[in-house]
């Protein structure tokens, strides 16, 4: 497979899942916002957690909420937005029609051109979030459903996953970041109900409330970071991620499970063999923020590694070539 073409196969897929979860990450709030009074509401935690805060604060100057829903979702001229995410998405799609499915190029076209058709709506903020994110979340997991049932199982469909599966990773971390950021008014409240309906909002925004329900019998914030960040079969759990991610990249390499043949695999199966071994006590010990922005920082090291190994590199063969 072409480098160019394993790129926006991978990026294209990222792009996808990126939309979806920044549409998780507003909803954390929105949940979390409707219970508490307007003074004790925060939109800061979600721009910060995303390291966009320079950028923001240039163009806005100040937090609030219909600010940051448009940044955030429609701005085209952030690059991170749901707009921006499809609108690349659809780009890369585009370079790539040959090897991904009709169905799949018409549904991701759509897509895109819905979420288009919302931001030129008159205070596009203003229409209804929780219904326009549920849509964004539902699209998403349509295109995923099409693409298992019609692309082969080849180098594209496993680079396809590999980049859905890393982007997931990342955006459970930034989900239980916002959580940290929005600070209870008092340390007394922990475990109360204020407490443990946040957390409950936590669990939703990831469509793990049910399942974890199912596990554990009280919602507890240790228990919500065993089942998001270490349990390895629910599928937004970093664990669990880093495991599929795994998988697919030793299909590409055709390397042995637990073995590694460049760095790619190395940097990715010593971060999955850390979160084998890990336990809540050991996520604590360092501290919840600090254990995720060092996973954050981890993940972007294996992106490197991706880039490093299948694009640049052939890229480099390709020029040669001409």
């Amino acid at each position: 497979m072409l480098s160019r073409v394993a790129d926006s196969i991978y990026w294209m897929f990222r792009y996808i899942e990126r939309a979806e979860n920044t549409a998780r990450f507003v909803d954390v709030n929105l949940n979390l916002m409707l219970d508490m009074p307007l003074s004790a509401q925060q939109w800061s935690p979600l721009i910060y957690t995303t390291g966009d805060d320079k950028d923001f604060l240039k163009r806005f100057g100040e937090f609030n909420k219909d600010h940051v829903v448009y940044f955030l979702t429609f701005d085209s001229e952030n690059p991170n937005s749901i707009l921006s995410c499809l609108w690349r998405a659809r780009e890369n799609a585009r370079s790539v029609r040959e090897m991904i499915s009709s169905e799949m190029w018409q549904t991701l076209n759509s897509f895109y051109l819905d979420v288009k058709a919302a931001s030129e709506r008159p205070n596009p903020e203003r229409q209804d979030l929780v219904s326009f994110y549920s849509h964004i979340k539902s699209s998403s997991h349509l295109l995923a459903g099409i693409m298992d049932a019609t692309v082969s199982r080849s180098e594209g469909y496993h680079f396809g996953r590999l980049g859905k599966f890393l982007e997931r990773a990342d955006k459970t971390t930034r989900i239980l970041d916002v959580k940290y950021f929005i600070l209870l008014p008092n340390i007394n409240d922990v475990g109360k109900s204020i407490d443990i309906l946040q957390w409950s909002s936590v669990l939703r925004s990831a469509s793990a409330f049910e399942m974890f329900r199912r596990t554990y019998p009280r919602i507890t914030p240790a228990n919500i970071i065993d089942f998001l960040v270490l349990n390895d079969k629910f599928p937004r759990a970093i664990h669990f991620c880093l495991i599929q991610a795994e998988s697919s990249l030793h299909d590409i390499s055709g390397a042995e499970q637990r073995t590694f043949s460049n760095q790619a695999e190395k940097k990715l199966g010593l971060l999955r063999s850390e979160l084998d071994f890990a336990e809540v006590a050991d996520i604590f010990k360092i501290g919840l923020h600090e254990y995720l922005d060092q996973l954050q920082t981890k993940l972007n090291d294996v992106g490197s590694a991706i880039y490093q190994t299948f694009f640049t590199l052939e890229k480099e063969k390709e020029k040669s070539m001409v």
